[in-house]
């Protein structure tokens, strides 16, 4: 996590200075007109503008309601809200135990015709009821096949059938500086597309611990709301999924992020087959290799990850893998940073040998390994149980004076637990 840095999702922010959001809470739309894949539009139709992609791409995007039951927290202080040696209430509020529920939005996109369509985890979780809403107004129970927090994605399914596709497209084809639309439904006002670029490829935002990112960076603005729409090229394909943004207030200011298609397809396919993600690994704990470091191991630039310890028993060390030794690519193909190599095992299934390019002592070598699972938390969908990221799981309220005085700390300072979710 960067310093000065918030995880929050659309229910508000938690810090000042540069925050990451998960842009949930966005409402996007799907019609029933097409029932099946649309074919690659030209970028540009007759009207010099991009009318016609967003026309058939608009239908594909759908509208994801989210509601969860939130169980106040019992009386602070005992039955009743007593305190001790006080008796009951003695200025404090009385006890909560109504059970409240909690409404999400979010967007989702089809990706297949007999109903099935990908969101963002952070939509539905926790959710103990999903609904989705087409561009006819027709709605649907959702199922949820299957979640994955690491990357953020998950797996509806709706019964119906002959439903408009939005295609996947060739994420890794894009460059920098191509053209791509962002549909979604910033701050609940109804489905908007804006248009922007690629600005970076094989970013991290670091927003959660143990998650697998490659976002694309775009400068299209996305807001609060846009969580789980599409990002698009300008052939009409789906090659991204919209997450995060990164601000100082919360809105957008042209530094958003989408889950590349490739990543999200491949995702989609596990949920869908097993309900689960399996991910490969090493074993091995890695750094960046800066350029001071390359110069002290003889490289000829910083690229790759310096391996800086190795599991007892793992598969690296099976193969011989050492502390000091850089991995500069994976079965021939470079890796720049330490995320790029992590990603690119996890994308690899699990028993399967991987070669790896190894600097060692100025000495290149390759390395064969075979990969283990990685064991994570279960992938499956839970009713109720799932936090939010990026939150504490409580609220707070400042401390009065006259409770102050019962609890017998300083008045004005510290803050009053009023409420934990389950």
């Amino acid at each position: 996590m960067r310093r000065l840095v918030g995880v929050v999702t659309a229910s508000g922010l938690l810090a000042a200075g540069l925050t990451v959001v998960s842009v949930a809470g966005g409402s996007a739309q799907a019609g029933v007109e097409a029932a099946k894949p649309s074919a690659p539009l030209a970028a540009v139709g007759t009207s010099g503008g991009y009318a016609e992609l967003v026309e058939r791409v608009a239908p594909s995007i759908v509208t994801v309601r989210s509601e969860r039951l939130v169980k106040p927290a019992s009386a602070p202080f005992g039955e009743g809200g007593e305190l001790p040696f006080f008796g009951r209430g003695f200025g404090l509020p009385g006890p909560q135990t109504a059970p409240r529920r909690e409404g999400g939005l979010g967007s989702g996109v089809i990706v297949r015709s007999d109903g099935y369509l990908l969101t963002n985890h952070h939509v539905i979780a926790g959710a103990d009821k999903v609904r989705v809403e087409l561009q006819d107004k027709r709605s649907f129970v959702a199922k949820v096949v299957g979640t994955d927090e690491a990357s953020d994605l998950a797996v509806l399914k709706v019964e119906a059938t002959g439903l408009p596709v939005l295609e996947f497209g060739d994420s890794d084809a894009l460059r920098v500086g191509d053209v791509v639309l962002a549909f979604g439904n910033p701050l609940g006002i109804g489905q908007t597309v804006t248009m922007g670029i690629v600005s970076a490829k094989g970013r991290a935002t670091g927003a959660a611990e143990g998650s697998f990112e490659d976002f694309l960076q775009t400068d299209a603005p996305i807001n609060q709301g846009n969580s789980g729409g599409a990002l698009v090229s300008t052939s009409g394909r789906l090659v991204g999924i919209n997450s995060q943004i990164v601000s100082p207030s919360g809105g957008n200011i042209g530094i958003g992020f989408a889950i590349p298609s490739r990543m999200a397809q491949d995702v989609m396919s596990q949920l869908v087959a097993t309900g689960r993600v399996q991910r490969g690994q090493l074993g091995i704990a890695i750094q960046g290799v800066s350029p001071e470091v390359a110069s002290s191991l003889g490289l000829t630039d910083s690229r790759g990850a310096l391996v800086s310890s190795v599991s007892e028993g793992s598969p690296a060390a099976a193969a011989g893998i050492e502390r000091g030794d850089v991995i500069v690519a994976v079965d021939g193909v470079a890796v720049s940073d330490g995320n790029a190599l992590r990603n690119r095992v996890a994308s690899t299934k699990p028993g399967s040998t991987v070669s790896l390019s190894v600097v060692r002592e100025g000495t290149a070598r390759e390395v064969r390994v075979k990969l283990r699972e990685l064991a994570v938390a279960s992938n499956a969908p839970g009713k109720g149980e799932a936090a939010e990221p990026g939150r504490l799981g409580l609220s707070v309220r400042p401390v009065g004076p006259e409770e102050a005085r019962q609890l017998g700390v300083e008045a004005g300072k510290g803050l009053l637990v009023a409420e934990v979710d389950p």
